[in-house]
Formats: structure tokens, sequence, C-alpha cells
């Protein structure tokens, strides 16, 4: 007998305090693990299930619009509103079970040529920042960090531009054996909220590890004065991690949002995300 199997999409939301992170690992708390034991439980599966994000997000980061795929059997329960299919059954128990710290805000079906990693355009992330100490709000320490510089804002956003477009950010990334670190960064932008945060928004088609947090690292010490424009476009052509970008606090940053093209074109994005990025010059 063959059993029809389905592929899944939900939205999470965490705060990633309490986590070590997105990916599971033995004895330590995970997004992925406490996700991956309540819809095993729900659905009383053997093991729990393998799912992909869409970013693994880091010990400490948060997230409101990470996107996960899973693929699971296709079953339908009857209960006191009628037949649940799987989606539905998780749609309507998995806010009720998981802990406080961790959201499923939607579950939905989606074409089998979804992948939540490699169909993804675009990623969205915002770091947010405090400069000024009589601004420090206690009750939220863990999702703004404290720089003890001020900030000009305007500085920021303007050398963030000189980071926009396709690079190989080898000097804000930490290395992974067969992992490229040409992206496309398409959006920096800095903004002073009302209660005087700063919020910086990031986006790209994809990060590599640690790159968020360091171009804030060299974002920063260009906005304080420290460093000048001249200094942050040399590290564009660089070939090794750059010793001189501090990488900032993990609590300051939060990925948002994730952009995937019409479901026509999600096969097709996902093969070409898995393959080898080059730039320009590489290829000719």
């Amino acid at each position: 007998m063959t059993t029809e199997r389905g592929r899944w999409r939900l939205d999470v939301a965490y705060d990633g305090t309490a986590f070590c992170g997105w990916a599971a690992q033995p004895g330590l708390r995970s997004v992925e693990g406490d996700l991956g034991e309540w819809i095993g439980r729900i659905l009383n599966l053997d093991e729990p299930p393998r799912l992909t994000c869409a970013g693994r997000t880091d010990a400490g980061v948060h997230a409101r619009g990470q996107v996960v795929h899973v693929d699971l059997a296709v079953t339908t329960e009857v209960g006191r509103a009628g037949p649940l299919d799987t989606g539905s059954v998780l749609g309507r128990r998995l806010p009720r079970a998981l802990p406080e710290d961790i959201a499923v805000r939607r579950v939905m079906r989606v074409p089998d040529g979804f992948d939540a990693r490699f169909s993804a355009i675009w990623r969205r992330y915002v770091y947010r920042l405090w400069d000024e100490p009589a601004d420090l709000d206690p009750l939220r320490r863990n999702h703004v960090v404290r720089h003890p510089e001020p900030l000009d804002v305007s500085v920021l956003a303007d050398a963030g531009a000189d980071l926009l477009g396709l690079h190989d950010f080898v000097a804000f990334c930490k290395r992974r054996d067969q992992a490229t670190t040409i992206r496309t960064l398409q959006r920096v932008e800095a903004v002073r909220l009302e209660d005087r945060t700063i919020e910086v928004t990031v986006q790209a088609d994809a990060f590599c590890h640690s790159m968020v947090r360091s171009l804030m690292g060299a974002l920063t010490a260009v906005a304080a004065g420290r460093r000048d424009r001249a200094w942050l476009r040399r590290l564009l052509a660089t070939t090794e991690r750059a010793n001189d970008v501090t990488v900032l606090p993990a609590h300051g940053l939060t990925l948002e949002e994730v952009g995937y093209p019409a479901d026509s074109e999600l096969a097709l994005r996902a093969a070409n995300a898995r393959s080898t990025r080059t730039l320009p010059e590489e290829s000719e």
C-alpha cells in the first residue's frame, strides 16, 4: 500500500533567547528540535520529521518570518468540526502545544517544488540598536543591542549603499566547506524611530554564516567615525575573512520576512539556487 505524501509550509516566529539556534543539537534546546518534536507528537509519528527552513538562525537570533517546509503523509482525521487533513490538524494543534517562545502562524500545503531554503528569492533581516544610554529599555534588552558610541544613522545608510549588488562577501562571512560566499545584497536602510531605537534593514538573495552581524559590525564602525567608507569598500576586494570586522551580538537580529516567486517558478528557482555562484568576471 502506498501512502500519499505532501509538502507543507509553516510560517514560524520565535524569540531566540533560550535557543541554541535553529539547528537541532544533542542536549541543547533548538527551534528545530522543539518544532519537530511537537509535530511528531501531534501526528503520532515514530520520530520527528525532517524540517527545512529558509534561514538557519544562530543562537539568540529571533524570527518573525521564518519559513519551514516539511514532507508528511496525507491523512484525514475526523474531529468535532468534521474531517481535518494533515495541515489542518497541525494548524489547529501546534499553536496550543508549542511553548510560548515559538508560534506557528500559518500551515498551508504547497507544491512539491517549493523549498523553504532554495526557492527563496530574498531574506529580510532587521538589526536593532541603542546608542544613547538614557534610552535603554530593560524590557527589550534581549532584542536590542546597546552600542557604546553615538551612531550617525544617515552615514550608516549611505555606507550600506556602497555594498549593494553582487559581490563576494567573504570578508564578512565564516567560511564553510563547499559553500560560496557570493551574494547579492539588495537593500540596506537605516532609520531612528521615535523611541530612539535604530533599526537597520538588510535584505539579500541569501546570507552566509555570520554575514548580517558582520555587516553590522562594519557599518557601525563607519557610522561611529572609527572607519571610513573607503575602508568598507576595500573589504569587498579581500579574499578572506577580515580580522578587523567585529561580529555584533546575535540578540539584536531578527529574521523578518522571506520572499518567494510564483508557484510556477519555485522548482526552477530552487535548482538555480543550488548551482555554484560566480562573479561576472569569473564567468567570462
